[in-house]
């Protein structure tokens, strides 16, 4: 059995909201090891003098992954998540 945790990761992008997810995975992988699926949950639109797409991604990642030392890093957490 694995065990797998779930966070939702932001990206923002200034050409498309397939960009700003690329971009929200590629933060993840920075700092989590083992990085199996990510899900765009949320595509939303910054409004403003410069407005951009942004993407909200759950990415799950295994804890117990035997590719070595796991590290989470507060930069990508989301309050809220559960953990």
């Amino acid at each position: 059995m694995s065990v797998y945790r779930v966070i939702d990761v932001i990206g923002t992008s200034t050409q498309s909201w397939e960009d700003a997810a690329v971009t929200a995975v590629n933060t993840a992988r920075k700092s989590l090891r083992d990085l199996r699926v990510a899900e765009v949950v949320q595509q939303d639109l910054t409004i403003g003098p410069c407005s951009a797409p942004r993407s909200t991604c759950s990415t799950a990642w295994n804890p117990c992954s035997s590719r070595g030392r796991t590290r989470l890093s507060s930069r990508v957490a989301s309050p809220g998540t559960g953990w």
